[in-house]
């Protein structure tokens, strides 16, 4: 098998979070081909960070968090991409369950692709 890039693997992990996200009633999440390129770089950073071992569920959100906020984005109880607002701009630990379970797939997916 070929090896996948870091861009390939940031897209697969980005449509299994699409997904996962269709399945319990959240459809804010766009496919690959048309998501902003901010999206598509937090993709490729998570899928960076899921390189190191010992990066958790909950670092992964951590870095995701940071990254939202170095861009400017705030908590708002809707996804709001032209407001920079976001509903999981909580700590990990305030992350619903079904919202936890994203940063677990997003971590076991580009492991398991990651040379």
């Amino acid at each position: 098998m070929n090896e996948l890039t870091v861009g390939q693997i940031a897209r697969i992990c980005h449509e299994a979070n699409r997904v996962y996200c269709r399945m319990i009633g959240d459809l804010s999440q766009v496919p690959w081909e048309d998501a902003p390129d901010w999206q598509r770089s937090s993709a490729v950073n998570g899928v960076e960070n899921a390189r190191d071992p010992a990066t958790k569920p909950s670092d992964s959100h951590a870095s995701w968090l940071a990254e939202k906020a170095a861009n400017g984005w705030k908590y708002g109880p809707v996804k709001d991409p032209a407001k920079k607002e976001h509903p999981c701009f909580v700590p990990y630990a305030d992350l619903p369950p079904e919202q936890k379970a994203k940063d677990v797939l997003f971590l076991a997916i580009a492991r398991a692709l990651l040379p």
